[in-house]
């Protein structure tokens, strides 16, 4: 067996290529957490026609494209700044902001900690436990959460545990927050992806809370991480100004503007990869948990996290297994407080969904 010498990423696929001599073409990636539909068919007919906007530059503000986001997430325009990628915007936050101690919800996605290594601060971590589905226990965190950190970082619904935090307590967690000075960053990346976004999304928290910015992108739910848009939601003037004054103009290029635009008004395909995923994710959750081999918790966004019971397979085992039929699974044995017993997977199409399950079962069983 060939053993990785690396974990990749879900856009890893070239690594991949060279290391099992596999096509990238010929891998279908359950690792990168992308909407299975791929990109809007609107956005698909329209963006060709629009393609002589590159010959001018892109609306300092993006009036427009900030108003199409307002009219999607139904939020003031005013409290929405755009960037390259959410992953700008979480830096921007950082440097201005200034945490000298984060505390963030693990295990969760790296980027937050290097930022604030990069901004000079401390992270800590929070753990969420494995016995309660990694679901948050409001007043556990309020015990650990002391006065002397300045930043709570969630990802919410969690990656990589597909676990979320209902609205009800986000608001308990802010109310927290604001008594002891500080400021709340949410990623909500796979919110899109969720039963009832209304039920788990901080967006309308923002009209009353001035400790809280709210992330989100379009790499996932709208299958276009190579566009590089993100987008924050913010009530606090204030720093949404400082936010706007280090931003460097024009870091949205003019296609990924005008693609927003198109995208975010494109109901019909928000509604059909609502319908597929809420689906799939019901359809795979019960194949899953009846294999006694396996513990697998209880997903709210496109993907799903299982821990290995069956002695002597690891996540390395089944990546190894699943790779050479041409899925990609997530080995997600970097994530703090998980091991090599843990894996996850998102929902693609049906078919496909079926395959990698027929696999993994068989190896498990």
């Amino acid at each position: 067996m060939i053993k990785p010498q690396e974990h990749f990423h879900g856009s890893d696929l070239e690594k991949i290529e060279a290391v099992y001599g596999i096509k990238k073409e010929d891998i279908t990636s359950f690792s990168a957490n992308v909407n299975p539909l791929g990109i809007s068919p609107k956005l698909r007919t329209a963006l060709a026609d629009r393609i002589d906007a590159i010959t001018g530059y892109p609306d300092r503000e993006y009036t427009e494209l900030r108003t199409a986001i307002a009219n999607y997430i139904h939020a003031d325009r005013n409290h929405i700044v755009v960037g390259n990628g959410s992953t700008e915007l979480i830096s921007l936050f950082i440097q201005i902001t200034c945490p000298k101690k984060a505390f963030i919800m693990g295990p969760t996605y790296s980027e937050y900690e290097r930022e604030i290594t990069l901004g000079g601060g401390s992270s800590h971590y929070y753990r969420l436990e494995e016995e309660a589905d990694f679901k948050l226990d409001v007043k556990a965190l309020e015990k650990e959460l002391s006065a002397d950190f300045d930043l709570l970082v969630i990802c919410n619904p969690n990656n990589p545990t597909s676990s979320a935090i209902p609205v009800s307590d986000m608001r308990k967690i802010l109310d927290i927050c604001k008594q002891k000075n500080i400021y709340c960053m949410v990623d909500e990346t796979y919110v899109e992806f969720t039963e009832d976004i209304n039920q788990v999304t901080s967006v309308p928290l923002a009209e009353y809370y001035n400790n809280i910015i709210i992330l989100r992108g379009i790499s996932k739910f709208f299958a276009a991480p190579g566009l590089r848009l993100g987008y924050a939601i913010c009530g606090n003037v204030d720093l949404l100004r400082e936010v706007n004054k280090k931003k460097n103009p024009w870091t949205i290029n003019t296609l990924a503007a005008i693609a927003g635009e198109i995208m975010f008004s494109d109901e019909e395909y928000i509604t059909k990869t609502r319908d597929l995923i809420h689906s799939e994710r019901n359809r795979i959750y019960n194949i899953i948990k009846e294999c006694k081999n396996v513990k697998v918790y209880p997903p709210t966004a496109n993907f799903v996290l299982v821990k290995l019971l069956k002695e002597g397979i690891t996540a390395a085992d089944l990546f190894d297994a699943a790779i050479r039929k041409g899925f990609m699974i997530r080995d997600c044995s970097t994530f703090p407080f998980l091991d090599q017993k843990f894996i996850r997977f998102c929902f693609m199409e049906p078919e496909k969904n079926t395959r990698l399950l027929e696999l993994l079962l068989e190896i498990l069983n």
